[in-house]
């Protein structure tokens, strides 16, 4: 059996996050990725740290766990691009390439020879992926773009953070690098649609992806009810702008999550905490009236919630298939029961570590199960068997490459 991406090439010109972690998607499903790296300094998150993973009780290699985070399943290829002969390097592997995906500034690549228009004259069927900050068009084309920056400007951390007039209140970036996340999965789904339109015409095609207008996409219900309002969402902190009951309760000794979704399960919400009343109010039988009495209703909640333990009221909640868990922290996260069974923590063998743990694609596929193929690589680990295996080059031309610091 074999990935469902199985004999497709994939040309990583990409660093950073965005691009790695869609490269990442696509190897995981069986693509070949060859990672195009910088020789003696390879992607910019190679040195991005601490933390730093390196044998146990020793002083030799390390690699940043940023980078293992993003760049399994793929062949590190080191090519020095500002040099004629790497770029004709790069250009012989585009020719015999299925995707080509880049995060340089717009216009950088084109420059050197290697923008779509160029690429797709020695291969018409190349999808090329160009992700950047702002996109190709627009006044700021030409500007970098990174992951807090977008955050601030998409705005997600005007939506993230307590309310203005409690202690603390002001927006607040998100814990992980959702616009360089969502941006590599929003590349990955691009990608293989313009692989479907291929198979159909035979032609391939230039998609242009900018971080901030992947934000803007993931504003979702919050931008619609600025459409519908004209007013901007204010922040919630940790309650929910149009639902109630959802967010965290106080019980005896830590904090439960409560998702409610509808009407019923909020009835036998109240039923267990023994509040039947509140169930059957007219001021709280529908979520817009619970959102409309927020203020008079949470107390009341809360005030119940209190007497209980959470692991005693977790358990009555979901015997009564009401939506509720724990706020992990990310040890409880891996040792989770529910992690482990869906395999989400995957082991990996590392050609400088040894062993190491990753975290797992989340797909399962019935017919294509995901092929891990390689472990994060290091620098320049696959270039001469690549150049050899691909290009057809000789031990002594890589040997006179290497001399003139193209690879």
């Amino acid at each position: 059996m074999s990935g469902a991406l199985a004999g497709l090439r994939v040309l990583d010109l990409s660093r950073v996050l965005a691009g790695p972690w869609c490269t990442q998607i696509l190897g995981d499903m069986g693509a070949e990725v060859l990672k195009i790296e910088r020789p003696g300094l390879g992607d910019d998150t190679r040195q991005f740290g601490p933390p730093w993973l390196r044998v146990a009780g020793t002083e030799g290699a390390a690699e940043s766990s940023y980078f293992l985070s993003a760049n399994r399943s793929k062949r590190s290829v080191t090519v020095n691009l500002a040099t004629v002969a790497g770029q004709e390097i790069v250009r012989r592997l585009a020719a015999m390439s299925d995707v080509l995906v880049e995060n340089f500034k717009t216009g950088d690549l084109a420059r050197k020879g290697l923008g779509y228009e160029e690429l797709r004259v020695l291969n018409p069927r190349l999808i090329y992926c160009s992700i950047t900050g702002f996109g190709a068009s627009g006044p700021l084309a030409g500007d970098p773009g990174y992951d807090y920056l977008i955050q601030a400007q998409g705005g997600l951390m005007s939506l993230t953070g307590l309310p203005d007039g409690v202690p603390g209140a002001g927006p607040t970036r998100v814990g992980v690098a959702v616009s360089d996340l969502t941006t590599g999965m929003n590349a990955a789904i691009a990608i293989l649609a313009a692989l479907h339109h291929r198979d159909r015409t035979g032609e391939g095609q230039c998609i242009d992806l900018a971080m901030l207008d992947v934000q803007v996409s993931w504003l979702a219900n919050q931008a619609q009810a600025f459409f519908a309002t004209g007013m901007a969402p204010a922040r919630t902190g940790d309650q929910h702008a149009s639902i109630v009951p959802y967010q965290p309760f106080n019980t005896r000794d830590v904090q439960l999550i409560v998702t409610i979704g509808n009407d019923a399960q909020f009835r036998r919400f109240c039923a267990v905490l023994g509040q039947d009343d509140l169930g059957s109010d007219p001021s709280y039988a529908t979520n817009s009236a619970r959102v409309t009495h927020r203020a008079r209703l949470l107390p009341l909640l809360e005030q119940a919630v209190a007497q209980w333990t959470t692991a005693a009221l977790r358990a009555r909640l979901r015997a009564e298939g009401i939506p509720c868990g724990p706020i992990h922290k990310l040890d409880q996260v891996f040792s989770d029961p529910q992690v482990l069974e869906r395999e989400m923590v995957l082991e990996m063998q590392h050609a400088s570590l040894g062993r190491i743990k990753t975290v797992a694609n989340p797909t399962k596929f019935s017919a294509t199960p995901l092929q891990y193929s390689k472990a994060p690589p290091t620098l320049s680990e696959d270039t001469a068997p690549v150049l050899r295996e691909l290009l057809g080059l000789t031990d002594e031309e890589i040997a006179s490459l290497a001399d003139r610091g193209v690879i």
